[in-house]
């Protein structure tokens, strides 16, 4: 199959060993395994149970104590309504071919990671998208969702909270997105992978809304465990079995020491969430800082997740002027056109808080010699 480049990933691999203060990153400040173990009471440089882990395929769908963590995050779901996967990236990867095929249609809300749009069109799918604006918060409209699904369409497809504006849809918005997927039939894939970061309220998943609603996540954002490569799917048995079949032929299983580790990190789960808001918060609240005194910048201040979309008033394509950036300060940024929206950069807030200050001085400075 043929797939065009992914934007986003091109430019992260292209740049982030070069930059001095990464803004580009998108995961919550992350942890070392001494670090977790703390948070999780295991103060041994490595506990017995780790150390007697016999190293096989372990259970093929993750282990029982995973899957069971991972359905308490979600009202009304069990262990048997979870597949543990390699990342969210893998589990979107494995609903899409588990889902969808040559002359089907899918509905994406954009922007957003790009998997949600190139893969189905990848597999000979119609891909219809419906574009966020600014204007409206980068909220949905509904209206236009309902009027770009058709009677093959097959999967709506957004992210909750939204990549890259951080943007949050509530109840009232989710309710309405399944009100429209029940009118044809299809599923909503919501790719939850930065649920826990939210400013305020949390609030539900589209597991919990909707009977055709699937959540994808991961350990990586929010758990500040990108290293894990550890994500799930939750949604429908039915969809699971189908789901496995495409994954027999290409995770098996996840590692038996990622699974190991990914529930450590979810039995500490309140603990590892505390410290990731208060990241989070106390940066969006600098990020917020320096955009209302920053006279180049402008953005819809976000609700969830770990970056922002703001828009610089310089007179330079967004590739352009991330390149430029970076080679002249060291900072980077990502551009809005490697996740297909021109006139924004994407800003992630997740770093440790020196190296958010530092920076947004640098690019203060920068933006001050632009004229």
């Amino acid at each position: 199959m043929k797939i065009e480049p992914f934007g986003v990933e091109q430019w992260m691999n292209a740049w982030e060993t070069k930059c001095e203060l990464n803004l580009a990153e998108t995961c919550v400040a992350s942890l070392t395994l001494a670090e977790l173990m703390q948070m999780a009471g295991t103060t041994q440089q490595m506990p017995g149970d780790l150390a007697a882990m016999q190293m096989t395929y372990g259970e093929i769908r993750g282990s029982t104590r995973l899957r069971g963590l991972v359905a308490d995050m979600f009202d009304g779901q069990r262990a048997e309504n979870v597949l543990i996967t390699h990342g969210t990236i893998g589990a979107n990867h494995m609903v899409y071919q588990a889902l969808v095929g040559a002359g089907d249609h899918v509905v994406a809300i954009t922007p957003t990671y790009q998997q949600h749009t190139a893969i189905p069109r990848s597999l000979g799918a119609q891909v219809s998208e419906v574009s966020l604006k600014e204007t409206a918060g980068w909220l949905p409209d509904w209206d236009a969702v309902a009027a770009a699904v058709t009677p093959a369409t097959k999967v709506i497809a957004l992210t909750n909270p939204n990549n890259p504006t951080g943007a949050l849809i509530d109840r009232e918005g989710l309710e309405k997105v399944a009100e429209i997927a029940r009118s044809v039939d299809a599923w909503v894939l919501c790719d939850e992978v930065y649920r826990g970061t939210e400013q305020g309220a949390s609030v539900p998943s589209i597991v919990e809304v909707y009977d055709k609603g699937i959540s994808t996540g991961s350990t990586s954002k929010a758990y500040s465990l990108a290293g894990l490569r550890l994500g799930w799917i939750v949604g429908p048995e039915s969809l699971l079995d189908d789901c496995e079949i495409h994954r027999d032929y290409t995770t098996i299983s996840v590692g038996m020491v990622d699974d190991y580790f990914a529930a450590m990190a979810l039995e500490a789960r309140d603990v590892v969430l505390e410290r990731s808001r208060e990241i989070t918060r106390g940066n969006l609240a600098v990020l917020d800082h320096w955009v209302r005194g920053e006279a180049k910048a402008r953005y819809v201040k976000p609700q969830a997740g770990t970056t922002a979309f703001v828009a610089l008033d310089v007179p330079m394509k967004s590739y352009d002027l991330c390149v430029a950036l970076l080679r002249d300060t060291g900072v980077m940024f990502t551009p809005g056109s490697s996740l297909g929206v021109e006139g924004y950069v994407r800003i992630g807030f997740a770093c440790y808080p020196e190296v958010l200050k530092q920076g947004l001085a640098k690019v203060s400075d920068w933006l001050a010699k632009q004229g």
